[in-house]
């Protein structure tokens, strides 16, 4: 895709560029600076998705009557480097990039209205509950049991890798409601609207980066409306897919790619190489580095074609290709990062990290980011459906094709 930036598309990042230079408040973007995965230090972002709001910019991709920008696909990709450029926190993707965009596609008109301002202010925010124990990429596998019962269903089980679980006060969930058949044939998906029902426990679980970013989380004869089904009982994995496609494909990754490319060759202009001179200077470290930014060029032109409305995007297996290769570039990325950091990137700073602490780093901020960063990077081609996976639904795709 040919992007030519006209005077008003220019006028247009100008006006970008400068609310982000002013509307953030400190914390903010210290909380951009420290994102070490695709889900920012909640607190501040939070904040950020308010005063985000309040600018009617919080859901560039969404529908104008559900409050989207109504901008252009060259307006949106302008709007997402000029948010890297930022190292402003990336919003958080359950609510405005997964159940918000599936509620606008197939929820019914009472659930838009009782839900899409919520998530489009901020006020909610929704955890997804699909793995399970014992399940891991097999989602069909799932044993949450759900069993009506009046105008509830009753739930018993549990969930597990529930990002951000506990800060969330609602959550979408896919229940089993029937054994028989095909696996996939008794699911059914579900919106809760509270967190805090009798029976429902939260526990974190602490990465290796050190963050309670993955949770658990228990039901026990826990009762929930029949209301917050979304789709027919046992049909929920057609409701899953859809959002599926959201969550694999549905934002552009290409914009913080780049920015941690930029990232790490400014800290390699300042770092020593072992045959003198700086590690931005190196030839092998100037060859990863090109190959990493052409294939993120790459991605990049997908996107953007994806945007523009591109007959590609609706191809079935557009989704699963986004996702592996946005996930495998991701890890690169890391990699490269922590090639840079060395072993200046090794000490576990976990205070350090954390919004407001005061702490200074040992060494560089790049150095603290890099190492849990990585860390974090390892679960990119597991999440959303392991790499294996996409490839296999891609093979498929091309095979009925």
């Amino acid at each position: 895709m040919n992007v030519e930036f006209s005077p008003e598309l220019e006028a247009f990042r100008a006006e970008v560029a400068e609310f982000f230079a002013t509307a953030p408040t400190p914390a903010i973007r210290e909380a951009g600076r420290k994102t070490t995965s695709v889900f920012a230090p909640f607190k501040e972002c939070m904040e950020w998705h308010n005063i985000l709001y309040q600018k009617g910019w919080a859901a560039p991709h969404w529908p104008v009557e559900h409050g989207g920008t109504g901008w252009s696909t060259e307006q949106r990709f302008i709007f997402a480097e000029e948010y890297r450029k930022a190292d402003l926190p990336p919003l958080l993707p359950q609510s405005l990039g997964m159940v918000g965009p599936l509620l606008i596609d197939i929820g019914t008109e009472e659930q838009k209205a009782k839900y899409l301002p919520g998530i489009l202010k901020g006020e909610d925010f929704w955890a997804q509950g699909y793995s399970e124990p014992n399940s891991g990429s097999d989602l069909a596998s799932l044993q949450c049991r759900a069993v009506a019962d009046g105008d509830d269903y009753i739930i018993n089980g549990s969930k597990i890798w529930t990002t951000y679980a506990h800060h969330a006060n609602r959550m979408f969930m896919l229940v089993r409601t029937n054994s028989e058949g095909k696996k996939q044939q008794g699911i059914t998906f579900l919106l809760l609207d509270r967190m805090d029902y009798p029976g429902m426990e939260v526990r974190p679980i602490y990465g290796l980066d050190g963050s309670p970013e993955q949770c658990e989380v228990f039901f026990e004869d826990v009762r929930v409306p029949q209301s917050g089904r979304v789709g027919e009982e046992n049909d929920g994995w057609t409701v899953a897919k859809h959002l599926l496609k959201h969550e694999r494909g549905g934002s552009a990754a290409s914009p913080t790619l780049t920015r941690y490319v930029e990232r790490a060759r400014a800290a390699a202009s300042e770092t020593p190489s072992p045959f003198g001179g700086v590690l931005a200077d190196d030839p092998v470290f100037q060859c990863d580095m090109g190959e990493l930014e052409a294939d993120i060029a790459s991605l990049s032109h997908l996107e953007k074609l994806a945007i523009s409305g591109h007959p590609i995007a609706k191809d079935p297996a557009f989704p699963s290709l986004n996702k592996t290769i946005n996930s495998e570039l991701t890890q690169r990325a890391s990699v490269l990062m922590t090639k840079v950091s060395g072993v200046s990137g090794l000490a576990r700073q976990l205070e350090a990290l954390r919004v407001g602490s005061n702490v200074e780093p040992q060494g560089s901020e790049f150095d603290l980011i890099s190492m849990p960063l990585y860390l974090n990077s390892r679960a990119t081609t597991i999440y959303a459906g392991s790499n294996e996976v996409q490839r296999d639904l891609i093979a498929r795709s091309l095979a009925a094709s």
